[in-house]
């Protein structure tokens, strides 16, 4: 017999019975019925009920025993009586009646129930993680997460794709987030950094004759947390295609994502082709270039129809050049005041001056705006929003930028407080036709999205456009208003490369000293390429139905990229510090007072 189990917790059937076995997990519970000890054991593969009698010579311990200790218990499967059978449990219908027991494992008094799913404060969560992983939500999790890119794999294969390992000390390159820098010991006053993403290497190995590359990459970025995103650290599904158009990235990644949306969640899931939405007009629609079309409400531009009008607030809006947008909500009209209320509250906390509205109800039109307007401009609103009885319209005027953020703001919160958003469909789209460049805070032309993009229109559209006007073959995949991933058909020409950089400002020194790799390779026959790279934890978070990416890694950061299980990052001793040929020179807010004897 195995030292520490013939069976997992979660195999025992019917068939077991009279077999004499022994498993070995964690104390889930303990009940106490009469002086007959039950104990729910728990490993990786389930739970499963061991019985001990009172005769017993290791009963009288029990009493001492806590929750979570590991024990190894052989003994018979028994059948259970018929009122005790559990049929929630795949183990349900036996049980294991004791004959020996040896502690593995003594628990100390735990921090928080791991039984149970109770609400804990996170902190305490991430300090005692190996404890948090015990719990049943999150280690289902952790499992989904490697059967998705177990399956991941297996697909990109299918594919065509070959797997492949990029560097992890490589150099700092100015790609948007903060680096996380390394310093050299044996190049002193020189630093390494890890990779935010594989990007320029993966480029290379298309230019070095591989065909089809794909990575789970590690990336790294010194960028604060949010819900969906982990500070620090993350993972992507990285893939790269030489000879490609956008058009194959968009198939192979509307297959991949399609099955595996499929296969781990009973959710419908859009079919591909999936939806493309040019940059501009989700902005205009969605005031997003990551909308969630679960939500069918769409923004409009009604700026004209207020253009002189007696409604003074909108007028001058427009007078300043500024704009009008409206939401038209179908059969809402019969919210109580509160809610219209609160969601100009809501209007207001997300920057809005206020938010006006129209509601369409018994017969008549009520709104504090409604008098200020003629009725040839209600009839034109409501032609335009293709509203009735029971409709209600909302308006934001600002200037445009403004005001599509702030619509955007308040299309997602009606979605939620009107309750329009499908939770059991996956809805996916492309958003493509980005802008090459931007104005940055400075008002200068600046990249607007990734330099290493290839314009669309080539030489010719960066030598007669306006920069602001030049589209790039770039685009985000998005899923139920969570973006997944970025991509873009690269720009492979040398001379392009360093056109797209002058334009934003970056001399051709500037080029060959930040990527001096790519724009060598370049000169050597490059092959038009284009890539993109899903992130693994957003893909699994949505998959588990889950508010916050920490609830899909195992040891994740908190919200101040600490890892407070391990103690990172903390301080180092002075003779690493001296290997390094570093010295700190800390803020005076961040002096440690001198220790005392």
């Amino acid at each position: 017999m195995h030292r520490y189990r013939t069976h997992k917790c979660g195999d025992l059937r019917k068939e077991h019975i009279g077999q004499t076995v022994r498993l070995s997990g964690w104390v889930h519970s303990v009940r106490d019925h009469g002086g007959i000890i039950f104990i729910d054991l728990r490993d990786h593969y389930g739970l499963a009920q061991v019985v001990i009698d009172p005769s017993q010579p290791f009963y009288k311990g029990v009493e001492h025993w806590r929750v979570e200790s590991t024990i190894c218990f052989t003994g018979k499967v028994v059948a259970r009586i018929p009122e005790a059978v559990n049929p929630r449990l795949a183990t349900g219908g036996v049980e294991v009646v004791a004959e020996a027991m040896e502690m593995l494992g003594e628990a100390k008094v735990i921090p928080f129930q791991v039984a149970k799913e109770e609400e804990c404060n996170e902190t305490l969560r991430l300090e005692y993680r190996f404890l948090d992983l015990r719990r049943q939500s999150l280690h289902s999790n952790i499992i989904l997460r490697s059967k998705v890119i177990a399956r991941i794999r297996e697909l990109m294969t299918a594919e065509g794709f070959m797997e492949m390992q990029t560097p992890i000390l490589t150099s700092s390159s100015p790609e948007g987030a903060r680096d996380y820098l390394v310093p050299s010991r044996v190049h002193p006053g020189k630093f390494y950094a890890l990779p935010q993403a594989p990007q320029q290497f993966k480029q290379l190995l298309m230019v070095s004759g591989f065909d089809r590359y794909f990575q789970i990459a590690p990336c790294f970025r010194d960028e604060d947390a949010r819900a969906d995103r982990s500070p620090g650290e993350f993972y992507q599904l990285d893939m790269e295609l030489a000879f490609a158009t956008q058009d194959d990235v968009f198939e192979v990644n509307e297959k991949v994502l399609h099955q595996i949306f499929t296969e781990f969640s009973g959710k419908q899931v859009d079919a591909p082709p999936f939806v493309r939405i040019p940059y501009r007009e989700a902005m205009e629609k969605y005031g997003s270039d990551k909308p969630d079309l679960r939500n069918p409400l769409v923004m409009q531009d009604c700026t004209e129809l207020f253009r002189d009008s007696p409604f003074k607030a909108f007028a001058g809006v427009v007078a300043s050049g500024g704009v009008v947008r409206t939401l038209a909500a179908k059969g809402c009209a019969d919210q109580p005041r509160k809610f219209f209320d609160d969601m100009i509250a809501y209007a207001q906390s997300v920057g809005a001056k206020g938010l006006g509205y129209l509601r369409w109800t018994g017969g008549e039109i009520q709104s504090p705006i409604a008098k200020f307007l003629a009725p040839e401009t209600l009839e034109a609103l409501k032609a335009l929003g293709g509203v009735g009885e029971g409709d209600v319209m909302f308006f934001i005027a600002d200037q445009k930028a403004a005001a599509l953020e702030i619509g955007g703001a308040v299309r997602a919160e009606l979605g939620r407080r009107l309750g329009l958003i499908d939770p059991d469909v996956f809805r996916f789209c492309w958003i493509v036709d980005f802008p090459m460049f931007e104005l940055d805070d400075e008002g200068k032309v600046a990249f607007s999205h990734n330099p290493f993009s290839m314009p669309q229109g080539g030489m010719k559209a960066l030598e007669e456009q306006d920069p602001l006007d030049v589209l790039a073959y770039q685009y985000d995949i998005v899923c139920n208003g969570t973006e997944l991933s970025s991509g873009a058909v690269r720009n492979h020409s040398p001379e392009l490369m360093v056109k797209a950089f002058a334009i934003a400002g970056y001399g051709q020194e500037v080029v060959e000293s930040k990527f001096p790799a790519l724009h060598r390779a370049f000169q050597y026959g490059a092959p038009p390429h284009a890539g993109i790279a899903p992130g693994v934890d957003r893909i699994v978070m949505l998959l588990a139905d889950e508010p916050n990416i920490r609830e899909v890694i195992a040891f994740p950061m908190n919200q101040k990229a600490q890892d407070l299980l391990m103690g990172a990052p903390g301080t180092v001793e002075p003779r690493q510090l001296r290997e390094l040929n570093l010295k700190v020179d800390l803020p005076r807010k961040f002096e440690q007072a001198p220790p005392t004897a």
